[in-house]
């Protein structure tokens, strides 16, 4: 009777719990058994491991097997344990002699043939491994990933008997060096630095609006007749968003990481995944709710976590269903997912920037002035009252488009005259942002209340001002705090200690989108 002991992780959310993998070999009749909650894909690897040690050259141990994943009460996916647990029975089987095998925890799914296949969500587990001390050996598909991880030891094979002869000795595996710099900066250039700003005509006041958007993380939205470059300012907004520090790409290479173990499609391909840019995420607008917050059987991440550093854009937003629409009020205001099921709960990071685009009415020609609106009032009103008032309060930036140039913003026989580009811009939104995060840990969209009062002191022309506009435009307190934070933002794009008057006001003239008066 022998037993053998094997270090792995499984997978809950971003976390990465401990799962041993215990190997018995007793005396009886041939039966292999799996305990521990496994789910149909672990107990499946059965014939995997039996099948990949015959064609490894490996005897398969007669007699009763049982492997217990320990802890037994935690929900055991995928094929992560397959090399694992093939370890553990040549161990136990006296096959393999492996005395330092504690030092390692092991993943990997195996073929039939003996090679090591690629496993996703391995990025919770590095970050928890290495946090021990421990080193990896996972396939040689996994190692790129695992080098976001700065200070991990990883060990990369491309099969059973490689792995095998590393744990003998035999025949040791390379630890591979490439730290999460320098594979943040060899990869090339980010798609977000190809889409610039200056390539979009007109629209000086919705730029404007971008520009504040990317530089106090305020949310957007766009609202415009049909083919006004609405989709085309969205784009453009990672390319003016400061890059990723390190520590922000190893946030969203973990989710992507994660993303990829479950039904999501998977968020970067396996021959370039260190993500460069900034999330973007547009989902059509049937996406469910299950789709877009998160959700299923294993709490998997939606769209919101997905777009967690990034931009996440919904185009067409009266179209979504109405509670898709609702489940964003609390990401928008907390900037993180609780996820609850039947014996599970799971918690998700959301801090994305919401920039959505409507149409001024149903068909979409309401203001335009080359086009007649056939829409009646009542139409009009249906259409965006499908976007509720709570939640239209929770985004800060509301500006209409329009569907022609001005003769200042036109050149020569309808060219556009010379714009910025989204290189200058950004120089300004980092400077901006610089500001903020001298003041505290936060920027202006984030800024709790208190922060808010100690951020932005008003001169008492601005406090006239305010006080006006929360008369006449009956603001709630929440709008009132939004509004400060705009003009907040304004005023470090100004480069100014305090905010006055002018940064009020160009705060309201941001904020007046869906205005009768503003859209006829």
């Amino acid at each position: 009777m022998s037993l053998a002991r094997v270090a792995c992780r499984g997978g809950l959310a971003l976390a990465a719990p401990a799962v041993t993998v215990e190997v018995h070999l007793g005396a009886g009749l041939p039966v292999f058994s799996i305990v521990g909650l496994p789910a149909a894909a672990v107990k499946e690897s059965k014939e995997r491991v039996r099948a990949a040690l015959a064609n490894a050259k490996f005897e398969f141990p007669a007699g009763r097997i049982t492997v217990n994943l320990a802890p037994a009460d935690l929900p055991k996916h995928g094929g992560r344990f397959d090399l694992a647990i093939a370890v553990a029975i040549l161990i136990a089987s006296a096959q393999l002699r492996a005395p330092q095998i504690e030092r390692y925890e092991l993943f990997g799914e195996l073929g039939l043939d003996g090679d090591l296949r690629r496993v996703s969500g391995l990025l919770p587990a590095a970050r928890s491994a290495t946090d021990l001390g421990r080193a990896l050996i996972v396939p040689l598909a996994n190692s790129a990933e695992l080098s976001w991880v700065a200070g991990a030891r990883v060990y990369a094979a491309a099969s059973l008997r490689e792995v095998c002869a590393h744990c003998d000795g035999s025949a040791p595996l390379a630890e591979q060096s490439l730290s999460a710099c320098e594979s943040n900066r060899i990869q090339g250039t980010p798609v977000a630095a190809q889409l610039d700003l200056a390539d979009v005509i007109g629209q000086s006041l919705a730029k404007q609006a971008l520009l504040v958007a990317a530089a106090g993380g305020h949310s957007l939205l766009l609202v415009g007749p049909p083919g006004c470059g609405k989709s085309m300012l969205a784009q453009r907004l990672p390319g003016l968003l400061p890059a990723l520090s390190d520590a922000e790409a190893l946030d969203v290479a973990t989710i992507a990481s994660v993303a990829s173990a479950g039904s999501q499609a998977r968020a970067l391909p396996d021959a370039n995944y260190a993500p460069l840019s900034r999330p973007f995420r547009a989902p059509h607008h049937t996406a469910s709710a299950n789709a877009i917050i998160g959700g299923g059987a294993r709490a998997e991440p939606g769209e919101v976590t997905l777009a967690d550093r990034g931009v996440l854009f919904l185009d067409e937003l009266p179209e979504f269903d109405r509670r898709v629409l609702e489940a964003l009020r609390e990401p928008l205001e907390s900037g993180n997912v609780s996820l609850a099921r039947v014996g599970l709960r799971a918690q998700y990071p959301a801090r994305f920037q919401l920039v959505a685009a409507m149409n001024p009415c149903p068909c979409g020609y309401q203001g335009d002035r080359r086009r007649e609106c056939r829409c009646t009032p009542p139409q009009i009103a249906q259409y965006r009252g499908r976007i509720s008032g709570p939640l239209l309060d929770r985004i800060d930036l509301r500006v209409a488009m329009v569907s022609e140039m001005s003769p200042a913003e036109s050149g020569p026989a309808g060219h556009s005259r010379p714009t910025v580009s989204s290189g200058a811009w950004r120089e300004r939104v980092c400077a901006a942002r610089s500001l903020q995060l001298r003041r505290g840990p936060r920027l202006n969209a984030q800024l709790e209340v208190r922060e808010l009062a100690q951020a932005a002191a008003l001169t008492p022309d601005a406090e006239r001002l305010l006080l006006r506009l929360r008369e006449k435009m009956a603001l709630s307190l929440r709008a009132q705090h939004r509004l400060l934070r705009v003009a907040r933002t304004v005023a470090d794009l100004a480069a100014s200690s305090v905010v006055d008057a002018p940064h009020i006001a160009e705060a309201q003239q941001l904020r007046r989108a869906l205005e009768s008066d503003n859209l006829r």
